[in-house]
Order: structure tokens, then sequence, then C-alpha cells
């Protein structure tokens, strides 16, 4: 596993964590909710191809 990809996720998550707190404070709680799942969904596009290289690599390392 490339380490950029834990540094990316990392870097998302220090910059949804100020805007949420942010947007809350300034009492737009819905704002501050939708960020929050659009910073999950990137972050969830990003990691889906390891993941699926896991299941990949699983399947041929049992022959299924």
């Amino acid at each position: 596993m490339e380490i950029n990809i834990v540094f990316q996720i990392a870097a998302v998550g220090i910059l949804v964590a100020v805007l949420n707190q942010v947007l809350i404070r300034a009492g737009r709680e819905e704002q501050a909710m939708l960020t929050t799942l659009a910073g999950l969904v990137v972050v969830l596009f990003w990691v889906i191809q390891y993941i699926d290289r896991l299941f990949t690599t699983v399947q041929t390392l049992f022959n299924l």
C-alpha cells in the first residue's frame, strides 16, 4: 500500500474536521453534516481500489 494515500486521507480528515467545526459554530449544522458526508464519499472513492485489490488477492490466494 502506498503511504501517500494515508497522508491524503489524513489531510481530508483534518480539513473536514475544521470545516465541520466552523460550520457548526456558524449555526449551519446541515452544511456541516453534508461536508462530513462529502469527505467520507471522497475517501471511499480513493479506498475502493485498494478494497478491490484485497478481494482479488484473497480470491487468488484461496483459488476461488
